[in-house]
């Protein structure tokens, strides 16, 4: 008894150490682990399009097609968004002398300006202008060095999302034959749950966004505001980044109608954004994203609040995904919990009704 005990001890203790070694590894390549996550999460987002091009075409030539497509899209939104901008920038700096005089020429602002000395702690400000210049240029070097790293870094997330795309399939097939036939039936009904779930938050992200885009269309068409189609795609395209993303497009906009019919169309628009935010936030979200991912309203917005308060904006963007997972797994294992039950208690049944000498109640047949 002792020397089991002891045995059982000792392996016990090893095997928390290993586990402990593991989670000390994780840690130590978590820039990895983190990297790989995104690239897994964006080859299962991905994959239905990739599917779809790859009836018609090699499946590296569908998987390159679609980074295209992506890369196009996104140019097409600079292209439409930057040359309205910079319009704008040179047209206010062309009227800035004008503004100036205005300022000069208003009472009040000449009393304050005589009252506090602002036009001397400007001018203050600006004689100090090349000496903070040269020590903004020291933080040139680390800046670049950042970008740098981000590049090598995109460039590493869509390679491996490349490779998970033209192989992620076999590998999974490998995995699920390596499996007893029971649990590979089960985790093959859980992997088409999880793919069917992503797949259906990126449609409901870009529902969102659609309605976003609309919104800021019309109000901008209302107010009168150049450039509405533009700053609508812009919205849009910044809509399906979470939390931050819808209230950057608000800004951008915002400013825009700073230089055209300030303070009313900068007013009515600020009010705007405010309102239909809190809309899509906790009404168009839970909906959407109930249809598409099969996930409680509830459920989104914690998941959603906790996925950010623990990663940030990745967070917040991989949050539905996991809680969608999360439900299904739980609900695979709930039903597998009811089907052992039910089996037992047919088996309880037939050995109590042998004991009593009448026939056996056959087991309930499964729907």
């Amino acid at each position: 008894m002792a020397q089991v005990s002891t045995r059982t001890l000792a392996r016990i203790f090893f095997t928390l150490v290993l586990f402990a070694g593991l989670l000390y590894l994780a840690w130590q390549i978590r820039d990895v682990l983190l990297l790989v996550f995104i690239s897994i999460f964006l080859a299962v987002a991905l994959g239905p399009a990739v599917d779809f091009f790859d009836r018609r075409l090699p499946r590296a030539g569908a998987i390159l097609l679609t980074y295209v497509l992506i890369l196009l899209a996104i140019l097409g939104v600079g292209g439409l968004v930057i040359p309205p901008v910079v319009d704008q920038v040179e047209e206010f700096a062309a009227n800035v002398p004008r503004y100036v005089q205005d300022i000069r020429e208003n009472p009040t602002i000449r009393e304050y300006d005589e009252r506090y000395k602002i036009t001397q702690k400007l001018e203050a400000e600006a004689s100090q202008l090349p000496s903070t210049l040269a020590s903004a240029a020291g933080e040139l070097q680390s800046v670049t060095v950042g970008i740098f790293a981000t590049a090598v870094e995109t460039v590493a997330v869509l390679s491996i999302t490349f490779f998970l795309l033209m192989d992620g399939r076999r590998l999974t097939e490998f995995l699920f034959g390596l499996m007893h036939p029971r649990r590979e039936r089960r985790a093959r009904k859980i992997a088409h749950g999880v793919y069917a779930a992503v797949a259906g938050y990126v449609a409901g992200n870009l529902i969102i966004s659609i309605i976003a885009a609309i919104v800021t269309y019309a109000t901008l068409t209302i107010l009168g505001v150049p450039f509405a189609i533009p700053l609508a795609i812009l919205v849009a395209f910044l809509d399906l980044i979470p939390l931050v993303g819808a209230t950057i497009g608000a800004v951008v906009v915002g400013i825009v109608t700073l230089f055209t019919d300030f303070p009313t169309a900068t007013i009515v628009w600020a009010i705007v954004a405010v309102v239909y935010q809190q809309f899509e936030n906790h009404v168009v979200q839970p909906l959407v994203y109930r249809t598409t991912v099969d996930v409680r309203p509830l459920v989104v917005i914690v998941a959603i609040l906790v996925g950010a308060s623990l990663l940030g904006v990745l967070g917040a963007l991989v949050a539905i995904p996991v809680a969608a997972t999360v439900q299904i797994v739980l609900r695979d294992v709930w039903e597998h919990r009811q089907e052992r039950l039910a089996g037992q208690r047919a088996a309880a049944s037939v050995v109590d009704t042998a004991g009593t000498g009448e026939p056996p109640v056959p087991p309930p047949s499964p729907a």
